[in-house]
C-alpha cells in the first residue's frame, strides 16, 4: 500500500519530469524550483536536487554537465502513465489554479488574465487568421485581444516550437478570477458543445464535467471536430464551444456589475445569464442558484480546424499581462 508520503514524492516528481520534458535543453535544479513555484508547487532548490537524484537512480532522468537534466525514454513512460488519481480532475485543478493566478484590476486595467495558447504552422499562418476572423468580428469568442509569439519565443511558461506561430486568445476563466476577486464563489461544472439557432443559444449537445477529466473539454471537442463555429457565423445556427458555471443567487448584483466592468475592458465571454433556480440552455439548477452560460475562448481556433488548417491548442494555458495584448484587427 503506498503511504501519503509517497504519493507527495510521486506527484512532485511528475511534476519536476513535465518541466524537464518541455525544455529542449538541460533543465537545472533551480530553474526548475522557479517553475515549480510558477505553478503554485513549492519546492526549494535544495529539495528539487533530492528529487532529481531520486529520478536519477530510477533512471527516468540523466545528469547533462554539473546540474543539467534531460528527461529518458523511461522518463517520459512515466509521465504518460502518471497517477491516474492525478490525472482525474485535472481540469477543476487547472480552473482553480488560473483563477487564482488572474489578477486583473477592473479600475485600472491591468493586471494579468488567463488564456489559451495555440500553435500553428508558420506558413500556414496566415490563412488561418483569415479563418478566425469571422469568429472575433461575431464576438463568438471571450475578447477580441491577442498575443502572438514565433519559434523560439515564449507565452508565459510555452515556448514556441520549432516551424510553428503561437496565438494566445482570452480564456473564459477571466470570468471565474475576476468573480473570485470580487467574493463570488462560482462553481464550474462542464464544457461542452452550445447549439445556435437563429444566433440564440438553444441547448448543450454534448458536455463533459471538468471535475472528471484530465484533458480540458475545448480540446476533445475541437480534435474531433465536432464543432461548426463556421457555420454559426455564416447563418447563425451552428454548434461553438461553451462551458457552464453556477453561482448563488444572492450574488447576482455583484456578479453582474463585474461582468458589465469587464465588458468595458474588452472582455465579454457571458452568453447567458438565467433566473434564479430555473434551467439554462435546458441545464437544470439547484435551488437558490444561477446558471451561467460562458463562451469558449477557441472558438476561432475551432473554425480554423473546420477549414482543414493543422493546429495544436493548449487551453486554460497560462496568465499574460493584460496591457501586452493587442486587437485581433491589428493582425490582419
Amino acid at each position: 500500500m503506498i503511504g501519503h508520503n509517497d504519493l507527495e514524492v510521486e506527484r512532485k516528481s511528475v511534476s519536476i519530469l513535465k518541466i524537464i520534458n518541455e525544455s529542449s535543453q538541460p533543465v537545472g535544479a533551480r530553474l526548475i524550483a522557479r517553475q515549480l513555484k510558477r505553478h503554485g508547487v513549492e519546492l526549494g532548490e535544495r529539495a528539487v536536487r533530492y528529487h532529481l537524484k531520486l529520478m536519477d537512480e530510477r533512471g527516468l532522468t540523466s545528469l547533462i554537465g554539473r546540474d543539467g537534466r534531460l528527461i529518458t525514454d523511461s522518463g517520459i513512460e512515466e509521465l504518460k502513465s502518471a497517477l491516474v488519481r492525478d490525472k482525474v480532475g485535472l481540469s477543476i485543478s487547472r480552473i482553480e489554479m488560473l483563477s487564482f493566478r488572474t489578477d486583473f484590476d477592473l479600475d485600472k486595467h491591468t493586471g494579468r488574465i488567463p488564456v489559451n495558447i495555440s500553435f500553428f504552422p508558420r506558413d500556414k499562418f496566415s490563412k488561418a487568421l483569415k479563418e478566425m476572423r469571422t469568429a472575433f468580428s461575431a464576438d463568438l469568442c471571450v475578447s477580441n485581444l491577442v498575443a502572438i509569439a514565433d519559434e523560439g519565443e515564449s507565452l508565459g511558461e510555452l515556448t514556441v516550437p520549432e516551424g510553428k506561430t503561437a496565438l494566445a486568445t482570452v480564456c473564459s476563466l477571466v470570468i471565474n478570477g475576476t468573480l473570485l476577486k470580487a467574493g463570488v464563489p462560482i462553481d464550474s461544472r462542464f464544457g461542452g458543445i452550445l447549439q445556435i439557432r437563429n444566433h440564440q443559444p438553444i441547448r448543450f449537445v454534448e458536455l463533459i464535467h471538468y471535475a472528471g477529466s484530465s484533458v480540458d473539454p475545448s480540446e476533445v471537442f475541437i480534435s474531433a471536430k465536432m464543432t461548426s463555429v463556421g457555420q454559426a457565423n455564416k447563418d447563425g445556427c451552428g454548434k461553438i464551444l461553451a462551458n457552464f458555471r453556477e453561482i448563488p443567487a444572492i450574488c447576482r448584483p455583484v456578479a453582474e456589475e463585474v461582468i458589465a466592468r469587464l465588458k468595458e475592458a474588452g472582455l465579454n465571454g457571458v452568453l447567458v445569464i438565467g433566473e434564479t433556480s430555473e434551467a439554462v440552455c435546458e441545464v437544470q439548477i439547484e435551488l437558490n442558484r444561477i446558471g451561467i452560460v460562458l463562451l469558449g475562448g477557441l472558438n476561432p481556433v475551432a473554425a480554423v480546424t473546420e477549414a482543414g488548417i493543422e493546429c495544436e491548442s493548449h487551453a486554460m494555458s497560462t496568465v499574460l499581462d493584460y496591457q501586452n495584448l493587442i486587437k485581433f484587427e491589428e493582425l490582419i
